[in-house]
């Protein structure tokens, strides 16, 4: 399969780690829930970004989000999914990633 020297990001380990996480909080939540979740993260990161550089005022100076931790809880919710559905990441990126290194070899040159 196509092999990836730049990518740092081990999923596999992240999988685990969100795993042991859930499992000593109370286990995982409906599909429908954690679909619900990630929605939720995903409304604050696009909340914070059209802030910033949309056509949003913010109601109080207060009212700011991190943008990297707001990612990082989409992924988290994303992780919850694929793990409840014991879907490899890691497989599945190694995939997308080939996919799209193929297909777009000479799109942006």
């Amino acid at each position: 399969m196509f092999n990836i020297n730049f990518m740092s990001l081990d999923l596999k380990t992240l999988q685990q780690e969100v795993d042991d996480w859930i499992k000593n909080n109370g286990g995982y939540w409906h599909p429908l829930s954690i679909l619900a979740q990630s929605q939720e993260e995903l409304g604050e990161l696009a909340r914070e970004i059209n802030s910033r550089y949309g056509g949003r005022v913010r109601k109080s100076p207060d009212e700011v989000y991190d943008i990297g931790e707001e990612i990082c809880d989409v992924i988290f919710a994303l992780v919850c999914m694929a793990n409840y559905h014991n879907i490899d990441l890691q497989e599945y990126w190694t995939q997308t990633i080939g996919a799209r290194c193929e297909r777009d070899k000479n799109r942006y040159k």
